[in-house]
């Protein structure tokens, strides 16, 4: 999301004052954001779970922008006024869908030819590749646009990159503009090749957020959810806009853990048990928040900040984190103690299995297709994986995160109704989703690919997925082309 001009032109030319930016957004939004914004659950009856009903009652159509895209698997646009839409290819590649629907058939972005000794991706497995685009804030004047990937050369581990366009090239970055301008900014070891998270985002305080999964395996063997000395199985939050370009990245200075492990002198006395607890010695001023799963799509609220986290689960629940804008960060969801709002692990009927609530509760979840070990399989309001879609502020809906699983074909709404959390199941397809986005107009944009862990053929040989744009039903063009839905 693009900051206000105003701010951007402060933070050109005074990167101290960027608290102030915030403040300024903050108070814009205020009276309207925050009075009719969500509360996070206290108590597990208040998580919502399929079969809710959203205000408004929405009928949505996802309507076809464009295809022939090979495991697209991310999509966002620029905020430059083009009216582009990016869309991430897993093999590591980065195509533009142009204003009037055309594809270019020349690649934004090719990280398949920039080594000699080949791709510099990553794709052995389905869960890597290159994951995500973000866009710098301010990219129509400086051209500073992120990716995150899973390297080749560092055997699997996560990067996060900033390229730069050249402005006389706006749609293509050759091999040697690609590595000229290549600088990194964090790479991130995976201990396996599952749950590496992926998608980045910059958030509306112009910071750039990066969901990190827990490493991977099952159950977290690395106990990262909990591990403050991990980047794994976190929000990590940093300032990418720092006055030496030698430097990676800065801590901004509110991020909760900014300070918690700085050197100081040992005092016992005279010291609050508030004031011990914001010591952690072997904690990452980069942590936003932490005990996430595989946070791998994510999506602010246009209209709010509002951030809503679509982690996949394990074996039997997925769920929908909501964290509002008033944050400060810090919130431990639970992983690997908790999946949703259910134990971890998961021993039988969640209904008889006590266990203690540890860390924020989610504001919806739902069950794989056996919810329970020993449980009947579910005929419907069912799923395997959540991937997010991003928030929609129009045709009805305000505030509705739409989220798609990537084994049902299901697209479910998620919103608040003024008392609690509804989850509203909006659709039901034939498709297989693996993320959403943005298009310039604010419209929700949905991708679907062809993928599946026991049917892979590579990032270039499954059949080729699509883009599509969640659109009110009654406001379908003419002649355009939507989803087919369950009958």
């Amino acid at each position: 999301m693009v900051r206000p001009t105003g701010c951007q032109e402060l933070q050109r030319d005074f990167s101290m004052l960027r608290l102030a930016c915030v403040a300024i957004v903050i108070a814009a939004f205020g009276q309207i954001a925050f009075a009719t914004a969500g509360q996070v659950p206290t108590s597990k009856s208040e998580v919502a779970v399929p079969g809710g009903d959203l205000p408004g009652d929405p009928k949505i159509a996802l309507v076809k922008v464009a295809d022939g895209f090979y495991d697209p698997i991310n999509v966002t646009n620029a905020g430059d006024g083009s009216g582009r839409i990016f869309v991430v290819e897993r093999i590591g590649r980065i195509k533009i869908i142009n204003k009037d629907g055309s594809v270019e058939e020349e690649p934004f972005l090719d990280l398949t030819t920039i080594n000699p000794l080949g791709n510099d991706v990553q794709t052995g497995f389905v869960e890597q590749g290159l994951y995500a685009v973000a866009f710098h804030p301010n990219f129509a004047d400086n051209g500073y646009f992120f990716v995150h990937y899973a390297s080749l050369p560092f055997n699997g581990d996560g990067v996060i990159v900033r390229f730069q366009v050249d402005p006389a090239s706006p749609n293509h970055l050759t091999a040697d503009r690609t590595n000229e301008t290549a600088k990194v900014i964090m790479r991130i070891e995976q201990p396996w090749y599952n749950h590496n998270g992926g998608q980045i985002e910059f958030g509306p305080d112009g910071y750039l957020y990066i969901g990190s999964g827990d490493g991977g395996w099952e159950g977290d063997p690395y106990e990262a959810g909990q591990d403050l000395s991990t980047p794994l199985a976190k929000m990590l939050r940093i300032d990418v806009d720092v006055d030496d370009d030698r430097i990676a990245y800065g801590i901004p200075a509110d991020n909760p853990f900014a300070d918690a492990s700085a050197e100081r002198l040992m005092v016992l006395f005279g010291i609050t048990e508030e004031e011990f607890a914001t010591i952690k010695t072997r904690s990452l001023p980069e942590i936003w928040a932490y005990g996430v799963r595989n946070p791998y799509e994510f999506a602010f609220d246009p209209k709010t900040g509002d951030l809503f986290i679509a982690d996949v689960g394990q074996n039997h629940w997925e769920e929908i984190i909501y964290q509002p804008a008033s944050s400060t960060g810090g919130e431990n969801y639970g992983w690997p103690r908790m999946q949703a709002s259910k134990c971890h692990p998961m021993l039988g009927d969640p209904a008889t299995q006590e266990c203690p609530t540890v860390g924020v509760l989610p504001a919806a979840e739902y069950p794989h297709q056996v919810p329970y070990p020993g449980a009947e399989a579910l005929a419907d309001g069912w799923g395997c994986s959540a991937q997010g879609f991003g928030v929609a502020n129009y045709g009805g809906m305000t505030g509705v995160y739409l989220i798609g699983d990537w084994c049902a074909g299901s697209v479910y709404g998620l919103g608040w109704d003024g008392t609690r959390w509804q989850l509203e199941e909006l659709l039901k397809t034939g498709l297989q989703f693996t993320s959403g986005g943005y298009d310039e107009d604010g419209y929700v944009l949905a991708v679907n690919a062809n993928n599946f862990y026991l049917a892979d053929q590579g990032p270039d040989a499954n059949p080729p997925g699509s883009v599509w744009r969640v659109m009110p039903a009654d406001e379908v063009p003419e002649g355009a082309e939507v989803a087919r839905t369950a009958e």
